[in-house]
């Protein structure tokens, strides 16, 4: 059975032949030397190129990247190493190592060297805290020195591939070989160590085209990989995953069993031949150097093969090797922080005789089943014995014990609790998947089809693309995920009950009500749980959820990638776990979970009777619930949050909660916004009071003028002086008559030309005065302009109408400082469009006399050459015949003044 090891391409980088590949520890870059003699870095997250030095016009043939000095070190056919800082791009060393092609260099893992090896038939070791002195040569091959590499469990140790047919054996310090193996029946081209388990291996790769596994301790060769078409130039043993890489001249990538030796893949990506493979310990990428460009592969789920059952004991598989912690050990006296680590002690508990790809508790606990290579393992939870084993791609338990597993796409099997076969099913369509639970799931790619247990009857088929199924531990409630949403169902099981019970015909799809759609969220769940009846899961943003009644609430956003373990409800904690086997927790209070499902179902009364159980913390998350599912005035008892007790009150329109709120918190834009609602409610004295504690000073106008409430405007007249507010203080002043007033302001607020035309319509009298400040003011920038300005005192011939002006300043200075009441607004409305200069002006004059009233002025008139006007006229005759006006000092009869009207 193959891996079904998940391939993935991350990154495809045409170039010219690529020569070496190596993966950098920390960083995400690749290094390539290529046959042109440049060397580049590229990254490949962002999939661009970081840095290229230019070496040599001849083929770099290896580079390797020494992380702790941040070097490259490279090998030439020009015959010289050369070492450059990759941050600074500075050569650090250049020297000559060899008399011809330097084929491979290799960096130690700890001690400050480097091997060379050539063409010249030479290792050679260099010590960098020696001033690069070479301070050995290994001489033993007969022909060209293809590659050299370090033994990782034994580093005093390495190994090296020569087209003499032969790999030796070396130890540093020593001058001749450990011993020598007859590896091939041509020139082998590389050799690599195995880094997984303790096996002591190592793999060849020749010009026969084979690679060869050999035991380094007896000496002997293990297995022959065959299937290449060309010369094997490039193999590993990968460090993460048990499987065996190879690279050939066919242009292919062999991927095989590290155990069984099957191949499992062949990678063509049309790039010609290849050349070389990189790869790096704690990384499931692997990078392929080809004749025409660079290939990246991410080989295999990062998800931790792990397990904890219901006490808090977790089981978990490091390649072969199982180990154990229990979350229950931590003692009282230290304290865990939601989010970090756990400082679990890890037991090893035995190992595994295959690869594990999958590992489950039984529903009790007792049993582990491990499944890989196409086969299965049930061992005893606590002493790791073997109780049963055979082969399935796939194993499942039942929620009771049973299990079932697929042994091909078209067979099924069922076994009872005491590990003895008791049903074999031959599906009409193809099983891709199975899953396990209250019912037997089985999967094609297009639909799920569910069926009891006990009869293999058919219960439902649903036409949905499936990931993976969870059920809750009631088996009522049951997610379906698929690779963009999740589907919350109910499963009916009384009435599939009866179904079965009375023997009613079930047609192709089941049983029609057997599940009920409850919820559908558009998010997709990489790892999920039940705790009663909210689902938790993570989901593609790594962002911690838990959904109940379809709705959701993000309870952590994860830094990494982590994965669901389980809940224990005595702490009140989900668990969860990282690549790297980081066990760590996160609160989720069971009595948040209970009161949510309660007011889920409606039952409102025993959710009362929880809510004191939860901590004040956590009410405002309650409330929350509550708003989703329309109880806003449940939501706004719970909640303690002022700002969200403010915008509930707000919803619910009770404005006195909201006031009460809004004093406490004494926030600007909270009592602004109370101040609107209240104006839109009409209730005026709270609006007043709101908007003044807004310090919303164009609200306050709004109000005022809409009430004529003139003690109010005189109030925020001046306030909006003391704040700088001088616009809403001049219309203020302005609404109020307050003329003077108005042309102060304007005077000290420096708008002295809008002053003056300000005087020129409303306060002629002033016109002069503020003629001479603006003249003044002008001067200081132009002089010129300053002096074209003109008084009207100087020039009256400059300003139509300049004498009927001032008469009518002076007609109507009593009547400025009354403001009528709201009521009167009628009476008034028409007058304020008058113009009052233009009406004295276009006066007719009538021949008899005719009492104008007070203040009502229908022409213009202008006055009698040679007669002085007087200061208060009170009525007005008109006089046909002479086309005059008098106008009445006092008591009739006295004196008058005759004024005539302009043509």
């Amino acid at each position: 059975m193959p891996l079904r090891l998940e391939i993935k391409r991350k990154l495809a980088q045409r170039s010219e032949r690529v020569k070496s590949v190596d993966l950098h520890p920390t960083e995400p870059w690749i290094l390539a030397s290529l046959y042109s003699g440049t060397v580049g870095i590229w990254n490949y997250q962002s999939q661009t190129m970081v840095k290229s030095f230019e070496v040599t016009e001849l083929p770099v043939r290896s580079a390797k990247f020494v992380a702790r000095k941040q070097w490259v070190v490279a090998g030439a056919d020009d015959m010289f190493i050369r070492v450059y800082n990759y941050n600074t791009m500075d050569k650090v060393k250049i020297f000559e190592a060899h008399t011809d092609y330097i084929r491979c260099v290799a960096v130690h893992p700890t001690l400050p060297y480097v091997l060379s090896s050539s063409d010249d038939m030479l290792i050679k070791l260099w010590d960098w805290e020696k001033g690069w002195m070479c301070t050995q040569i290994f001489e033993g091959h007969s022909h060209y020195v293809m590659q050299v590499t370090f033994n990782p469990k034994d580093t005093n140790t390495f190994a090296s591939a020569s087209l003499d047919r032969t790999v030796k054996i070396w130890n540093l310090g020593s001058p001749d070989p450990n011993f020598t193996l007859d590896a091939h029946s041509k020139g082998v081209n590389c050799v690599d160590y195995f880094t997984g388990g303790d096996r002591p291996y190592l793999i060849t790769g020749s010009d026969d085209q084979t690679a060869k596994v050999w035991d380094y301790q007896t000496k002997s060769c293990v297995q022959t990989l065959e299937g290449h078409t060309h010369n094997v130039s490039a193999v590993c043993f990968h460090p993460e995953l048990p499987i065996i890489i190879t690279g050939s001249e066919d242009g292919t990538v062999r991927i095989w069993h590290a155990t069984t030796y099957r191949l499992e893949n062949t990678l063509n990506y049309g790039l010609e031949r290849v050349w070389a493979i990189g790869y790096m310990k704690g990384s499931r990428r692997v990078v392929i150097g080809y004749d025409e460009g660079t290939i990246m592969v991410k080989i295999g789920r990062e998800v931790p093969v792990a397990s904890m059952e219901g006490s808090g004991k977790i089981i978990w598989a490091k390649h072969n090797e199982i180990q154990t912690v229990n979350i229950k050990t931590i003692g009282a006296e230290f304290e865990v922080t939601d989010g970090e680590r756990l400082p679990l002690a890890v037991k090893e508990l035995g190992s595994c005789d295959l690869y594990p790809q999958s590992l489950k508790h039984n529903p009790n606990g007792r049993f582990v089943v491990v499944c890989g290579d196409g086969e299965y393992i049930i061992y005893t939870a606590l002493a790791w014995r073997n109780r049963s084993f055979g082969s399935a791609l796939e194993f499942v338990w039942s929620s009771d014990g049973e299990y079932a597993i697929r042994e091909s796409t078209s067979r099924i099997k069922i076994f009872g609790k005491t590990f003895q076969e008791r049903k074999s099913i031959r599906p009409a369509f193809s099983a891709e998947h199975i899953y396990g639970g209250i019912l037997l799931a089985m999967c094609s790619n297009d639909f799920i089809c569910f069926y009891d247990w006990a009869e293999c009857r058919l219960i439902r088929r649903i036409d949905v693309s499936v990931k993976n199924l969870y059920w809750a531990d009631s088996g009522d409630l049951l997610v379906i995920a698929s690779d963009t949403s999740f589907y919350i169902l109910k499963y009916n099981r009384d009435v599939v009950s009866s179904y079965l019970e009375n023997g009613k015909p079930v047609d192709d799809d089941g049983v029609e009500e057997a599940f009920e759609l409850l919820h559908e969220v558009n998010e997709r769940v990489r790892t999920g749980i039940w705790v009663g009846d909210c689902f938790i899961y993570n989901n593609s943003s790594w962002r911690l959820n838990y959904c109940v009644g379809g709705e959701v609430t993000t309870m952590f956003h994860l830094d990494r990638p982590m994965y669901l373990l389980g809940y224990l409800a005595s702490q009140s904690r989900v668990y969860l776990i990282d690549k790297e086997f980081n066990v760590i927790g996160y609160t989720l209070l069971l009595s948040l979970i209970e009161y949510k499902t309660l007011v889920t179902r409606g039952d409102l009364e025993r959710a009362k009777g929880i809510l004191p159980s939860i901590p004040k913390e956590h009410h405002n998350s309650v409330a929350h619930f509550l708003e989703s599912r329309g109880m806003i005035e449940d939501a706004l008892e719970v909640a303690t949050d002022p700002n969200y007790r403010f915008d509930l009150s707000v919803q619910l329109g009770q404005l006195e909660i909201a006031k009460e709120i809004a004093t406490e918190v004494q926030s600007e834009s909270k009592w602004k916004q109370l101040g609107e609602l209240a104006l839109s409610t009409g209730k005026l004295e709270m609006a007043e009071e709101c908007l003044s504690q807004a310090m919303d000073l164009s609200g306050l106008l709004l109000l005022y003028s809409s009430l004529g409430d003139a003690e109010g405007i005189i109030k925020l007249a001046s306030l909006a002086k003391e704040h700088g507010k001088n616009n809403i203080a001049f219309l203020c002043l302005f609404m109020l008559g307050k003329l003077e007033d108005c042309l102060q302001l304007l005077v000290d607020s420096h708008r002295i030309p809008e002053a003056a035309l300000m005087a020129r319509s409303y306060l002629p009298s002033k016109v002069s005065e503020i003629v001479s400040f603006w003249k003044k003011d002008l001067s200081k920038v132009n002089p010129k302009a300053a002096d074209s300005l003109a008084d009207p005192e100087e020039y009256p011939n400059l300003f139509d109408h300049w004498q009927i002006a001032l008469a009518v300043e002076s007609n109507l200075a009593p009547s400025r400082g009354k403001y009528p009441s709201a009521e009167e607004y009628l009476s008034y409305v028409e007058r304020s469009n008058v113009n009052l200069v233009e009406a004295f002006r276009s006066m007719q004059v009538d021949e008899e006399s005719t009492p104008l009233e007070n203040g009502d002025y229908g022409h213009e008139v202008t006055k009698e050459d040679g007669v002085e006007s007087p200061e208060e006229p009170v009525e007005v005759d008109v006089d046909d015949s002479t086309d005059s006006a008098v106008l009445v000092n006092g008591n009739e009869g006295e004196e008058q003044w005759v004024l005539t009207p302009q043509e």
